[in-house]
């Protein structure tokens, strides 16, 4: 596989992940999984410089994202089952009367 080949997949996950967001605004659980897309998307990138330079620097940032990325799931997650047992539902129109 080349560089270029990380950065297309790169482009297209990124792409995809943004898509996502726009288009369905409603489900928290895609919303969660659309962040997922771009982090993976933004170490597909570290990975390809880290191919192109010979540093390992950019794997090593890898895995830090990857860390912050399950904690950010665990946590939301955590946060989407409470409100589900709150409100009964997962859709973002639903959490507007959560105002303060």
């Amino acid at each position: 596989m080349s560089v270029n080949d990380y950065f297309i997949i790169s482009i297209f996950l990124f792409a995809i992940a943004v898509a996502g967001i726009f288009i369905n605004r409603k489900n928290l659980i895609l919303i969660l999984m659309c962040v997922e897309l771009i982090l993976l998307s933004v170490n597909f990138n570290f990975i390809a410089f880290s191919e192109i330079y010979q540093d390992f620097s950019g794997q090593i940032f890898v895995f830090f994202i990857l860390t912050v990325a399950a904690a950010e799931a665990a946590i939301g997650l955590a946060i989407l089952i409470t409100l589900f047992r709150h409100k009964k539902s997962i859709y973002i129109d639903d959490l507007n009367e959560l105002k303060g």
